[in-house]
């Protein structure tokens, strides 16, 4: 059987993808301004909107958005009375943490073994390529049959809710009758994924303090109370025996009743080291896509290369901790605080301060997108059928939509699957994952569009 046109068309602009992927993923566009300069993050999305302007769209616009970041926007208008569809990515990225560790440099895409690597070469500037790499093979193929409105946020792993507040303040900007999200990704490669669920988030900053200055550990040591310690003490509070995360006030043991994460495949792609246990109880998919996890992202306190022989006067911590669906981020934020209050020992000043919040989600599956996204997953992976899954990461922006557009239908699809390792050293993208999800996405507009 001869290929689709539409996957003819993918597969001969993949180079073209690869280099501007190379284009992308060469700015450094983390948007904790401390510590990369602001002008790498507008450089990206300077690239964003040429990008968009060069396939026709208009009302191009770089959106200020009121955490000191900018989105990208974009109209393509379709035939008349075609539905309209909002194309989500980001493109932003996570910090490279330890650059010496990257095999090759985390902002040049470099091929090796089959795959392309490079800091946000999935999550999420292959997002944006998937995008343009579907419209560009419809424009080839008859053209696009729907109004296509594009964001490409430029703050989304940062947490702060720019463009949340932004599309509050100007609802009708991203009004779709559907909404792909390009920032999720397949469960498997080869394995077409919807992901239906995912877990919100809130950053928490903990601070302790029990002393005007640091004392010497021989002299003091023994009495005077050590704020390190009292950290350390508040943080393991925040778990069982078992890892499994203990929130006082908050539950944990829903579960998961979709598709099963095997816990020896998720031993090898977590990179679980040989007798090391999984942490908590219950199936994997439970414990990661529906039950909260708290994480301790970073602690302040001395390194040990240089420290003194000092009872620390202050101590903090940054704490993450996953909010699944059917629980209230906001409420789990107080949670978390009041419990953190609660369990700092032997009378130590304790404050907790939140920086950052996202909604969980969960999706309609019984809607029309999810049809149209079935049988277009099922054209460009043959033999395969679309599978369901949940998300332990967060995308805020989905509950925003989701309220702002209470009938818009809402898909997400993407990049990042385990082999990705995105937020980690030697993030990369499958290109075969790009080209086969590029089609999917074009089959999908199209058969959307026809079922209106």
């Amino acid at each position: 059987m001869s290929p689709h046109p539409i996957a003819e068309t993918v597969a001969s602009l993949m180079p073209r993808a690869k280099a501007e992927l190379t284009e992308l993923v060469a700015f450094k566009s983390v948007a904790d301004f401390e510590q990369f300069p602001r002008s790498e993050s507008e450089g990206a999305a300077n690239w964003v909107a040429d990008a968009l302007r060069a396939e026709g769209f208009q009302d191009v616009a770089l959106l200020d958005t009121p955490d000191g970041t900018q989105s990208v926007y974009g109209l393509l208008p379709g035939p008349e009375g075609a539905p309209t569809v909002l194309l989500y990515a980001h493109y932003d990225v996570q910090p490279p943490l330890d650059e010496a560790a990257w095999t090759t440099p985390p902002f040049e895409l470099t091929e090796r073994d089959g795959r392309w690597y490079g800091r946000g070469s999935a999550d999420c500037k292959g997002g944006l390529i998937m995008h343009l790499l579907a419209l560009r093979a419809l424009r080839a193929n008859g053209g696009v049959p729907v109004t296509v409105k594009v964001i490409a946020e430029g703050s989304e792993e940062q947490g702060t809710g720019g463009l949340e507040r932004y599309a509050e303040e100007h609802p009708g900007l991203l009004a779709a009758d559907t909404i792909v999200i390009g920032d999720a990704g397949n469960f498997r490669v080869g394995l077409p994924t919807v992901t239906v669920t995912l877990r919100g988030m809130t950053l928490v900053r903990v601070s302790v303090d029990t002393l005007d200055g640091n004392l010497h550990s021989g002299q003091f040591g023994g009495a005077a109370p050590d704020a390190l310690a009292a950290l350390v003490r508040v943080l393991d509070s925040l778990r069982a025996e078992d890892g499994s995360t203990t929130i006082d006030g908050l539950t944990g043991d829903a579960v998961w009743d979709g598709l099963q994460y095997e816990e020896d495949a998720f031993r090898r792609d977590a990179k679980v080291l040989d007798g090391v246990r999984l942490i908590g109880e219950g199936t994997v998919s439970d414990r990661i896509w529906a039950r909260p996890a708290v994480t301790v992202l970073g602690i302040d306190c001395p390194p040990v290369v240089g420290a003194t022989p000092s009872v620390q006067a202050a101590a903090r911590a940054l704490i993450s901790l996953r909010v699944p669906p059917g629980v209230d981020a906001a409420e789990a934020t107080k949670l978390l605080q009041a419990h953190l209050e609660a369990h700092t020992p032997w009378g130590a000043r304790v404050r907790t301060e939140q920086i950052g919040q996202g909604q969980p989600f969960r999706a309609d599956t019984a809607s029309p997108a999810y049809a149209a996204m079935a049988e277009a997953m099922g054209e460009a992976y043959p033999g395969q059928e679309m599978q369901y899954a949940g998300h332990g990461g967060s995308i805020p922006l989905c509950n925003t939509l989701a309220s702002l557009y209470p009938d818009a239908e809402i898909l997400l699809i993407g990049l990042s699957e385990p082999e990705a390792r995105i937020h980690a050293v030697d993030e990369s993208v499958s290109p075969e994952e790009l080209e086969r999800l590029s089609v999917a996405e074009a089959l999908f507009l199209r058969k959307y569009a026809a079922a209106r």
